[in-house]
């Protein structure tokens, strides 16, 4: 790649992970006006999530592995398009179908944006400037956070479609950068297309999703028994595997077998999912600040203000560290911090100084684990020819954890007790999440990443 395409490259990716990320951080604003304008109930929207919940599951294999079969240029397009379309719908929506059908074509496409922007990152640049590259990428998915509420306050006034309709002047600018600088070639010899393995995981994943969205946290017993969720929970048991089976003869699986069996992307990929788990277990802070504090929902949220700051920061300076020291030494010391900070929700008194620290605490931590170090390991141990798929099997774990890590601080809050003890309760038992994650992480290589990369090149 000449040196101006380069410039280019990393600027075009970082946009298109920031628009992804921004519709995520601005669409809870959006939910009470879109409710109000068309009547909606509350399942009603709770469908309006689980569809970009479902969809973006699906669409991060699917398109990954597309940038695998026909290169990174056509699949990035592609799922900027499909993100484009989907926000157009949401926009011109006459009734709440069209919502859901816009919305999961915004899930589709957004799941292929990161993975396909990381494995571009992998294969296009080299060993010692891909720990940097991630850690922005990193930093810029936690900015979006931190702006993306502002942002739903400046446009909300105007009306909750601009909140999507100012998707689609960035989706034009992406997709002529995309065109211009991305590589163009297929990553590897056409093969006949799995079109088993791509039927049995979309169907394995909606059940996933229809098996968490169908649990109460308030009567988990009752709901774990109720039809819907022992017949999602079968049709899992049967088709994972009948999934792993398709793959091991497939001539071009969506998954290979031997990704899953490489233990160092088993075990980042484990890691990913505790870190989807104890991330949508902390949308339980503000609710515990509120209990405990006795603070208003606005303030409880501006109270994770210093958090975001610091998973940011922490993000970038894993993507510098990550060349330098053990990938082993920077997943232990974050994951640490996520172990205090959870000690701290569970066993200390909250207050506002004990709840903001903690909550630094942990955000840190998650930032600094999250991005570059989990990442370059799936670079490391995948082929230049698959990378796409390897970062999409990441992201689906570390989505995985989010369904199910929200439902299970819920059901323990629930049954510890009321307010914010049930709340310390359910937090002092994801500490179990966290020490599962550190015992993994004692398990990664102890060198740098760029010092493994170039010490054991992969074969192409």
């Amino acid at each position: 790649m000449n040196p101006q395409k380069s410039r280019t490259l990393l600027p075009l990716l970082f946009t298109g992970v920031l628009m992804g990320a921004l519709d995520l951080a601005i669409v809870g604003p959006a939910l009470p006006a879109i409710q109000a304008d068309f009547g909606m109930t509350s399942r009603q929207l709770a469908v309006l999530f689980n569809a970009y919940v479902l969809c973006q599951m699906i669409g991060t294999p699917l398109l990954a592995k597309f940038a695998d079969r026909v290169g990174p240029r056509l699949a990035y397009l592609v799922s900027i398009g499909f993100f484009a379309g989907g926000s157009l719908l949401l926009v011109i929506a006459p009734d709440p179908w069209v919502l859901y059908l816009g919305r999961s074509l915004q899930g589709f496409g957004g799941g292929g944006i990161f993975p396909i922007a990381a494995a571009v990152i992998g294969n296009t640049l080299p060993p010692r400037e891909r720990g940097p590259a991630l850690g922005i990428l990193g930093t810029v998915f936690g900015l979006a956070f931190l702006v993306g509420p502002i942002m739903g306050g400046l446009l909300l006034p105007y009306g909750w479609h601009w909140l999507f309709l100012i998707n689609l002047p960035i989706a034009a600018v992406l997709m002529l950068g995309a065109f211009r600088v991305l590589p163009a070639a297929a990553g590897s010899a056409r093969k006949p297309l799995d079109i088993g393995g791509i039927a049995t995981l979309s169907v394995a994943l909606a059940a996933l999703v229809l098996f968490v969205s169908s649990l109460d946290t308030n009567e988990l017993l009752h709901s774990l028994l109720s039809g819907r969720s022992a017949l999602a929970a079968g049709v899992l048991v049967v088709l994972v595997p009948v999934f792993w089976r398709i793959e091991n003869r497939a001539a071009d699986p969506i998954v290979r077998p031997g990704l899953l069996r490489s233990r160092p992307v088993a075990t980042a990929s484990l890691i990913g999912t505790g870190i989807g788990a104890i991330q949508s277990g902390g949308a339980f802070y503000p609710a515990l600040a509120i209990a405990a504090i006795g603070v208003t929902p606005s303030t409880a949220s501006w109270m994770l203000l210093p958090g975001v700051l610091g998973a940011i920061i922490a993000s970038a300076i894993a993507g510098r560290l990550v060349n330098r020291i053990s990938t082993r030494t920077i997943v232990t010391v974050s994951v640490l911090m996520v172990v205090c900070s959870l000690l701290i929700f569970g066993l200390a008194h909250i207050s506002v100084a004990s709840f903001i620290l903690a909550s630094v605490l942990g955000s840190t931590g998650l930032g600094g684990v999250q991005g570059a170090p989990l990442r370059m390991v799936i670079i490391e141990n995948s082929l230049p020819g698959e990378r796409g798929t390897a970062q999409g099997l990441l992201s689906n774990f570390t989505s995985m954890g989010r369904l199910v890590g929200a439902a299970l601080v819920g059901s323990i809050a629930a049954s510890a007790g009321s307010g914010a003890v049930g709340y310390q309760a359910a937090f002092l038992g994801m500490t179990v999440v966290a020490g599962i994650m550190l015992a993994l992480g004692l398990t990664l290589s102890a060198k740098g990443a760029g010092q493994a990369d170039e010490a054991k090149p992969l074969p192409s």
